[in-house]
C-alpha cells in the first residue's frame, strides 16, 4: 500500500517532468534557442544552451544577438514563475497546477546587458524575488563558458 507521502512525491515529479517537457520540447521558440533545463529547483532554477550561428547579432564579432540574450532571460524568469506557482500549489492536483501554468505571461522585463555575449555554451539562472496570488517577480542572470556576467534582467509575470 503506498503512503500519501509517496503518491505526493511521484505527483511533484510527474509534475516537474511536465515542466522540463514544456520548456525544452513543447515551447516552439525555446528549440529554437535550443534550451535545455539543467535544473528545476524552485530557489534557483537554470538553464543552458549553444551558441549557433543562427544566435548571432553581430558577426564581425561573432556575438550573441540581444534580442537572444533578452528572451532567454525571459524563459528564465518564467521558469521562475512556474516554479513559484508549482512550490504554492504543492499538493493539489497536477492538472489543477498545469491550469495556473497555462495563464503566466509576462508583465514587464527589463534587461541591462554587461557584456558582449561572447561564448561558446551559455547559462541562465533565475531566482525568485517574490511570488504572489496575482504576480510573480523574478531575477535573472546569463553567463557564458568563462562565467562572465553577460547580463542581468528583472521580470514581473503574472500567475493568477
Amino acid at each position: 500500500m503506498k503512503r500519501d507521502t509517496d503518491i505526493a512525491g511521484a505527483e511533484e515529479a510527474r509534475l516537474l517532468a511536465i515542466i522540463r517537457e514544456s520548456f525544452v520540447e513543447r515551447m516552439p521558440f525555446n528549440r529554437v534557442l535550443g534550451i535545455d533545463v539543467l535544473s528545476l529547483h524552485h530557489d534557483r532554477p537554470e538553464l543552458s544552451f549553444a551558441m549557433r550561428p543562427e544566435l548571432v547579432g553581430n558577426y564581425v564579432r561573432n556575438i550573441l544577438h540581444g534580442g537572444v540574450i533578452s528572451a532567454v532571460l525571459d524563459v528564465t524568469g518564467g521558469l521562475v514563475a512556474f516554479l513559484g506557482v508549482q512550490q504554492k500549489l504543492k499538493g493539489k492536483p497536477v492538472e489543477e497546477v498545469l491550469e495556473r501554468f497555462a495563464r503566466i505571461g509576462t508583465i514587464d522585463l527589463r534587461v541591462d546587458y554587461l557584456r558582449p555575449g561572447d561564448g561558446l555554451r551559455f547559462l541562465a539562472r533565475g531566482y525568485p524575488l517574490r511570488t504572489g496570488n496575482k504576480v510573480a517577480v523574478a531575477r535573472m542572470e546569463l553567463f557564458n563558458d568563462r562565467s562572465d556576467l553577460i547580463a542581468v534582467g528583472t521580470a514581473a509575470y503574472t500567475v493568477s
